[in-house]
Formats: C-alpha cells, sequence, structure tokens
C-alpha cells in the first residue's frame, strides 16, 4: 500500500494497514501534520454542536475515539472542563442545553468524561472575567484536548514500529492504474527539483492528501471519479493573555456559531471559522474578517479584554476543511468522512475527503475494511485500539 500525505488520516491509515501486516510506504510533501492536522481546534471531542444538525452516528463514533484515545494517548489527550454560558439573548435556551447534554452523556455510555451540570452563581466570578451582564445560567460539561502534531507523529511512529517506511519529504507525481494494482511515481528530497523519479507499484493507492486529495486525484490515469467537494477555512487566534480557570463554548452573536475559547500554551486560543476557500490551500491564513470577527467573540464575552485589537494578536493560523460542495452556510453540510473508491470490486484507488481530528482511528479502520478485497492475506500484528501512543522527547 502506498499512501499519500502523513496528516493524522494518512497516519492513521499507514498504522492500520502495518498492524493488519501489510507492508506500506507513506509519502509526505513537506513535513508530518504539515498542512490541516496542524491547523485544528486541538480538540478530541464529540461534536456538541453535531447534535443540532442529527449527526447522532458521528457524535456517537467521536465520542468512542474520545474515550479510546483518552486511555491509549494519556500524555497527548488530557479531559478539560468546558464552560457554556447562556445569557437571556442565547439563541439556545437553558432546556435545550439540557437535553443536548444529556444526550451527549448518553451517546458518551456514562464513560469517563460524561459528567456534566451546571454551575452555581456564586462561583461565576471565578470564569476569568466572563460578563454577567444578563447572564441566566453556566453549564459545564467535559471533552478532551491534544497537540494536534505531536498526536499526529506519535501515530506515525506508531506505524513505523510495525514496519510503515516513510519518505518525507517525497512528492507525489502520478499514478498509473493497472488492472489489479497501481504504478505510483514520486520524487524525493526538497521540492523533489533535482531528483530521479521512482516508481513503485502497490495493490492500493490511499489518497490522504487533505486539501489537495482532489488535485491529487484529477492527477490519476484512467481519470477515476471525482465528488464535488470545496475547501472551508476554519481560523483561530492566539492572544498574549491567559485561562485559568477552564475552555469556554461560546455562542457567537452575530451568527450564533459555535467558537471555543482555550487556554494554550500559557495564551488564549479562540476559533474557529467558517469560510469558503478559493485558492491554493498552502497559502491558507486567517483573513483580516476573521480576525474582527473571533476578537469580537471574545470583547462580547470578556469585557476585561475589549482593549485587544489586531495588533495584540501572537500568533495566527488557518486549516482548511473539505467538504460536499453545496449551497449556504456550510454548518449545514455532513461532516461524515467521505471514502470514494474508484471501483467497487477490487479497488485501487481509495480518496479521503473531510474527516475529523477525533476519528481518523475509525476512518482509517473503515478505509482499510474497503480496500481489503485488493490486499493479500496477511497475519495482523496489532489491534489499533490497543495500541499506546507515546510522544516523543518534547512532544509530550
Amino acid at each position: 500500500m502506498v499512501v499519500v500525505g502523513a496528516g493524522i488520516h494518512g497516519a492513521g491509515v499507514a498504522q492500520a494497514a502495518a498492524a493488519a501486516g501489510h507492508s506500506v510506504l507513506l509519502l509526505e510533501r513537506n513535513a508530518i501534520a504539515a498542512g490541516t492536522s496542524s491547523r485544528s481546534s486541538k480538540l478530541i471531542h464529540g461534536g456538541l454542536r453535531y447534535l443540532e444538525s442529527g449527526h447522532l452516528h458521528l457524535v456517537r463514533e467521536s465520542l468512542h475515539e474520545r474515550s479510546l484515545l483518552l486511555r491509549l494517548a494519556p500524555e497527548l489527550v488530557q479531559l478539560r472542563r468546558f464552560h457554556v454560558p447562556i445569557y437571556a439573548n442565547t439563541r439556545r435556551r437553558p432546556w435545550q442545553l439540557c437535553v443536548g447534554l444529556s444526550l451527549y452523556a448518553l451517546l458518551a455510555g456514562f464513560r469517563r468524561g460524561a459528567g456534566w451540570g451546571s454551575l452555581p452563581r456564586r462561583r461565576w466570578q471565578q470564569l476569568d472575567g466572563l460578563s454577567t451582564d444578563g447572564l441566566q445560567k453556566v453549564y459545564y460539561y467535559h471533552d478532551a484536548q491534544t497537540d494536534d502534531r505531536a498526536l499526529t507523529r506519535a501515530v506515525v511512529r506508531s506505524a513505523q514500529n510495525l514496519g510503515a517506511r516513510l519518505e518525507c519529504p517525497a512528492c507525489f507525481v502520478s499514478a498509473t492504474l493497472g488492472e489489479r494494482d497501481v504504478e505510483v511515481c514520486y520524487v524525493t528530497g526538497e521540492n523533489g527539483a533535482h531528483s530521479v523519479p521512482r516508481t513503485c507499484r502497490a495493490r492500493v493507492l490511499i489518497n490522504a492528501a487533505g486539501p489537495w486529495a482532489e488535485a491529487l486525484a484529477r492527477s490519476i490515469a484512467p481519470a477515476i471519479s471525482v465528488p464535488a467537494v470545496e475547501c472551508v477555512q476554519g481560523s483561530h487566534l492566539l492572544l498574549p493573555v491567559e485561562l485559568r480557570h477552564g475552555c469556554y463554548y461560546l455562542e457567537s452573536p452575530r451568527d450564533g456559531r459555535a467558537v471555543f475559547a482555550l487556554p494554550w500554551h500559557g495564551q488564549l486560543m479562540i476559533g474557529t471559522t467558517e469560510t469558503r476557500f478559493r485558492g491554493e490551500p498552502a497559502e491558507v491564513a486567517p483573513a483580516a474578517a476573521e480576525v474582527h470577527y473571533l476578537l469580537g467573540v471574545l470583547e462580547h464575552y470578556f469585557p476585561r479584554w475589549r482593549t485587544l485589537g489586531p495588533s495584540d494578536v501572537s500568533g495566527s493560523f488557518a486549516g482548511l476543511r473539505v467538504l460536499p460542495r453545496g449551497h449556504g452556510h456550510a454548518f449545514h453540510r455532513s461532516r461524515e468522512t467521505l471514502l470514494v473508491v474508484d471501483r467497487a470490486h477490487r479497488p485501487r484507488v481509495l480518496s479521503i475527503y473531510g474527516g475529523k481530528l477525533t476519528t481518523w482511528r475509525a476512518v482509517a479502520a473503515r478505509a482499510l475494511q474497503r480496500v481489503a478485497s485488493s490486499l493479500p492475506a496477511r497475519r495482523a500484528l496489532a489491534r489499533t485500539d490497543r495500541l499506546a501512543l507515546v510522544p516523543a522527547e518534547g512532544d509530550g
């Protein structure tokens, strides 16, 4: 198997295939987690907001994976308390939060981290200067936080320990489909400018190129089907102030979107946005309108920081999520990961479109199952739901 892209999904498929006893070559153009997998909200979570859009299966799966990662990667994934303030003008009413949090706990199977409740009024003053003007309720629940880049590196190392081979930097050039296999051409080294092209034959090519997946799929010959997808940008800001009492799930006063305010390495991180992206994925960056939008949310809930402006932003980043193309707001579109094969029987190519950081292991397992008919029988070496993920020195 050849896997293109060492983001979290490519790393996960490489680990799953190596654990199943297959030989794996993982190609990465820049660095492990160089794209979206290092530009997320850093959360391993069930997706509380997805309950509103009816994605119950996705929430249940995400909560199951959260429970697994808390056990398999305790140095990389830690449980955090989240606060949800409800004001007189908040769109979601207290009863709706009670229903949602009860369902969230039920879908979590009442395992570790399923607890939730209401914070007594006497403790509201402890919440980092959260505005109490019109505040009616403060609920709390739990989800987990991680270093997404360190987690991805740990999964790649796990795959390598099982026998997978990593080529980085290595740039995919093309793929040619045969009747029962695929010939992959790639070059190694920085930019691959002066490298002699290499080729290898594989039973299956896994396209895990993230926001570049559509372009990679279109470079395969003969042509394969490519779904109608588009990239949606999510931006985050880092500010030189500190949250000392947990994480905050906030409702944007402008459009009702969920925005997270999180502690991150002694600073405050706030995000995310959902903005259609047109252009070269490598050039993605927060837009000025997104910076003002996020600062507006922060000022609305934390008046003590209303003097912070764009010049106070100490860092920012934007990632791209691949979603089905459609009209209207991105929030209402499916968050299910698309696994697209070139043909139903003995597929030679599987492309991964979209996906969440939290569900990488489950997506990898499904991907391997979809291409199982193309792979030879092998003796499994391990199970990914039992493999501990250990950070490298300095990543913990």
